[in-house]
């Protein structure tokens, strides 16, 4: 679950200021969406370590401070695109190091969903194979009455999977 307004704005308040009225708001914003992002992205990094690892019950505890951090995130990416030209104008530096930030946060962002779809994809080929030997041993292995073909097995009974990674 994410933060809510509140907790946002008692995290990040320079995302929540009227406008940018001087340099020195602007930096303070800027530095912290960087601060943000760079939060964010340390923890995508180890979040790709752990399930690299194998280690996706450790990996799935660290869900509800990404999503706290994507919040922070997102309510500064917002606030940053509302105040795009005061900020450019009062601190084009700072808006400079926060597009070289964003450029590292890309790539990094798709490793991560990448080692996380193939960890999906392999969790599910394992569960398809789990199922399939259940339904193989269901399978009977010598022929009907008169001889005739046995019937087709129907599909193994009891098998749940949580799809959520």
């Amino acid at each position: 679950m994410s933060l809510s307004y509140k907790s946002i704005a008692e995290r990040a308040p320079e995302f929540f200021e009227a406008r940018i009225a001087d340099r020195e708001a602007a930096e303070a914003t800027c530095a912290r969406l960087n601060e943000a992002m760079s939060e964010l992205l340390r923890t995508i990094e180890h979040e790709t370590a752990l399930v690299r690892e194998g280690k996706l019950a450790e990996a799935g505890e660290l869900q509800p401070m990404k999503a706290d951090l994507i919040s922070i995130y997102m309510r500064g990416m917002t606030y940053v695109r509302d105040n795009s030209v005061a900020l450019g104008n009062l601190a084009p530096e700072a808006v400079e190091a926060l597009h070289r930030k964003h450029g590292e946060f890309q790539p990094i962002l798709r490793i991560n969903l990448a080692v996380l779809a193939t960890a999906r994809e392999v969790a599910d080929g394992l569960l398809r194979k789990v199922a399939e030997g259940a339904g193989a041993k269901a399978a009977p292995k010598t022929y009907g009455p008169n001889g005739s073909k046995p019937k087709q097995p129907k599909p193994a009974d009891g098998l749940a999977v949580n799809q959520s990674l």
